[in-house]
């Protein structure tokens, strides 16, 4: 399978398309679309059109808006689900709610996120106000294959940053989308609401930490690395 990248110009947040080998009969492959921030919608139909793909489902790696902004656009132009774990699909119909937008409660932290998101959206020239949650959502449980038409992804629940953070895993191609869990050089913060140390902690001692080396990582923001790279330099993995 091949990954494409396609990087949202809110937030910087990688949207990556990921592409089966096998052509069908009329020409077409499937491919997934993982983590659709604010403005990728018309760059991925692009590229579907432009390499005859079929979308066979939208994925996010977790509820957060810069990673769901084009879910609904995306869905509804290519017929698609948004799969997501269950623990984060409250995130996607009120996804400024849950990380505090207009919400002195849920500290400061939470505050400043909301005000740079607000303040980068309205950079791109869109509001809150402008958001809409995808009219399909199939969320999954747990660990396992999600079969997307001819593309497989393993699913590998990884709490911490938000309660249904996911990695999705390519292992015959040594690829892993790790959303905002693991980065070049860190880790996903753990002070928004939802967000849990304890968890994160396990996740990056019992998930990360038992990925194979070789593997490469595409994180939720940011360049890619390799997580022999990040065992071996990311202060925040155990050693």
């Amino acid at each position: 399978m091949d990954v494409h990248v396609v990087v949202a110009p809110v937030f910087a947040t990688n949207c990556c398309v990921v592409v089966a080998d096998r052509r069908a009969d009329d020409g077409r492959r499937d491919c997934v679309v993982v983590d659709p921030g604010a403005g990728t919608a018309d760059a991925v139909s692009r590229l579907v059109e432009d390499e005859s793909l079929r979308v066979r489902a939208v994925l996010a790696t977790h509820g957060h808006v810069d990673h769901t902004w084009d879910a609904a656009e995306l869905c509804a132009r290519h017929d698609a689900p948004l799969r997501l774990h269950a623990r984060d699909v409250y995130r996607v119909s009120d996804p400024f709610g849950t990380i505090g937008l207009g919400d002195g409660r849920l500290g400061a932290q939470a505050a400043a996120v909301s005000d740079a998101l607000t303040q980068a959206l309205a950079d791109f020239g869109r509001t809150p106000r402008e958001y809409t949650a995808p009219a399909r959502v199939e969320p999954f449980d747990g660990d396992g294959d999600l079969v997307c038409g001819d593309v497989t992804l393993r699913a590998r629940h990884a709490p911490g940053h938000t309660e249904g953070s996911t990695l999705y895993v390519l292992e015959a191609e040594g690829v892993v989308l790790s959303g905002d869990v693991l980065f070049a050089g860190s880790v996903g913060r753990t002070d928004l609401p939802g967000a849990d140390l304890e968890a994160m902690l396990a996740t990056l001692r019992d998930v990360v930490g038992r990925l194979d080396p070789a593997w490469q990582v595409v994180p939720g923001h940011g360049p890619t690395t390799t997580v022999g790279r990040e065992l071996a330099s990311n202060p925040f993995l155990p050693r």
